[in-house]
């Protein structure tokens, strides 16, 4: 089915417009992928997981126990992975390099030195990513993936299209989102309040607005008028939580690195600890998503 059939009025079927989204992205992953890997661009790197992301959105959509898609599935799985570990290393080393500019501006040289020594540790771990990228991204973008892509366009889709409905997947999601943001506001009333079993809680939130947030957006064209402002409102919860996340998880990386592997001094290391710490518990109690009690820091 790679003709967009056509209803008896002229407009596109429901598979022709399944097709022509999943078309879109496809080829926008693919071209992505190929500029991501000549230097290596963070827009390309982004551009490349979100359109893959977008894939898996569209997929699970069709087909929710990859009965049909697996290969496909885990293809795209993969490059996500693959993709998401350089993105995140980029994201971490603009956001340090921000935070030593800053430092040495204020005039806290052993600060601007220990987020030296974090930047440099996190290029070298980038470019252990980078290489297994270089590796494995061209398996995961390349002619035999469009050989599966085409057989899959013309032989399942217009089946999987014809008996999924788009909408009943964001009612589903709308639930599920709804449940873990309880969860999260029965912990943050509890006194497990800053436990990590509460900043769990709080991830899985996020990865539930996610989901909300590109299902709306992929999806756009099967969806309700109703839901077609879902994008930008999960957009902007998966931003509030991600902020959190994104800081807690920097935390841990330095933590899980440590003091002396970084030479720091303990006056600088306890700074930016405290500082991140800090900048957690701020971003947790700014977010307009789930209340956390007590001041703001």
């Amino acid at each position: 089915m790679t003709d967009l059939q056509a209803t008896k009025d002229g407009q596109i079927s429901k598979a022709g417009q399944w097709e022509l989204a999943l078309n879109k992205l496809y080829i926008n992953y693919r071209d992505y992928s190929k500029d991501a890997l000549l230097e290596f661009g963070d827009e390309d790197i982004h551009q490349a997981r979100v359109n893959c992301r977008k894939l898996l959105t569209l997929l699970s959509i069709l087909d929710p126990e990859q009965l049909v898609t697996a290969k496909l599935y885990n293809t795209f799985k993969q490059a996500q992975k693959r993709l998401g570990k350089v993105r995140d290393a980029d994201v971490l080393i603009e956001s340090f390099k921000d935070r030593r500019k800053q430092a040495k501006e204020d005039g806290k040289g052993k600060t601007a030195k220990l987020l030296k020594a974090v930047i440099r540790h996190q290029k070298n771990r980038r470019k252990k990513y980078r290489k297994k990228l270089a590796d494995k991204l061209p398996k995961l973008s390349g002619k035999e993936l469009n050989g599966q892509w085409e057989a899959f366009l013309g032989s399942d889709l217009e089946d999987l299209a014809a008996k999924r409905d788009a909408n009943v997947v964001m009612r589903e999601l709308e639930v599920a989102f709804e449940q873990k943001k309880k969860i999260c506001k029965d912990l943050f009333k509890g006194p497990d309040a800053e436990s990590k079993k509460a900043f769990d809680a709080l991830h899985q939130l996020r990865i539930a607005a996610k989901e909300l947030r590109y299902t709306a957006s992929a999806a756009s064209f099967a969806l309700d008028q109703k839901f077609h402002a879902h994008e930008e409102i999960y957009k902007d919860i998966q931003e509030q939580l991600g902020t959190i996340n994104d800081k807690r998880v920097w935390l841990e990386i330095l933590q899980a690195i440590g003091r002396g592997e970084l030479g720091a001094g303990r006056k600088a290391w306890a700074e930016l600890t405290d500082s991140l710490s800090a900048e957690v518990l701020e971003a947790l109690h700014h977010n307009e998503v789930v209340q956390f009690p007590g001041k703001s820091v």
